[in-house]
């Protein structure tokens, strides 16, 4: 075929192949519309919310002191050594009364200057050092003897004691099981009024409702303390259970 002949060839195919790419990107545009148009929702499934609630009681185990010395000199060098031994004298005494070294964490140790406000002008003061102890108590019916025993022993405030569970975790499960059953209660309770009951159970929410003892008891001056063994009530603890709850019914 000579040259003119070949681009005469050529320009009767160029429209075949411009109608056929044409034809390509149609297809295709129908495609992606198609999958991008959203998929049928599935039909709403009927179901009911409810919560559900707990309460288990525990008489605690365990009590923990919360104690602190205070020292005062002229010096920073000095208040601090005067605090140390003052804790030194409460911590062997806490020894002599059976608790271990292990039981006793300290929470605070802090030095600072006192400043007096004289017509407007700070005058200084003592230097003070301040030791804070918790001593944790694993027979509660001593809390009150470990009170007076750290009195005897220097301790300058007593800043509370609290009680608690050694195995918390363990009633906090157990809250958590009959608060699910409780929520369970009423969910077939509401499903049975609407003429129906309950399929399947579609979600849990741990709500986490925190409980506890008795609150901490109020700080006491040890220069208010008196010479016999202060009375000490651990009561109950209360470990609450707290959950929302979805089924589905039939």
């Amino acid at each position: 075929m000579n040259q003119r002949g070949f681009l005469n060839a050529s320009r009767r195919a160029a429209p075949l192949v411009t109608v056929a790419g044409l034809l390509a990107l149609i297809v295709a545009a129908a495609v992606s519309a198609r999958a991008q148009e959203p998929a049928p929702s599935a039909p709403a499934v009927p179901s009911i919310v409810t919560t559900g609630e707990a309460v288990v009681r525990r008489m605690p185990d365990v009590a923990y002191v919360t104690l602190a010395v205070e020292s005062r000199a002229k010096s920073p060098r000095d208040a601090q050594r005067a605090n140390a031994d003052a804790m030194s004298g409460v911590q062997g005494q806490l020894a002599k009364a059976g608790i271990a070294k292990d039981a006793m964490r300290t929470l605070g140790l802090g030095l600072q200057q006192e400043f007096d406000n004289n017509n407007g002008r700070r005058v200084a003061r003592d230097f003070v050092a301040r030791n804070t102890l918790e001593v944790r108590i694993d027979d509660v019916m001593r809390a009150g003897e470990i009170a007076d025993a750290v009195v005897q022993g220097g301790a300058t405030a007593l800043e509370g004691i609290r009680f608690d569970l050694k195995d918390r975790a363990g009633a906090e499960r157990e809250a958590l099981r009959l608060a699910v059953a409780d929520a369970r209660g009423r969910a077939e309770a509401a499903a049975s009024g609407a003429g129906r009951s309950v399929d399947r159970i579609l979600k849990i929410e741990d709500l986490r409702a925190d409980g506890g003892g008795p609150r901490p008891l109020p700080m006491m001056r040890m220069a208010e303390a008196v010479a016999t063994t202060t009375a000490v009530e651990p009561g109950l603890i209360d470990i609450r259970g707290h959950v929302t709850l979805t089924v589905s019914m039939r």
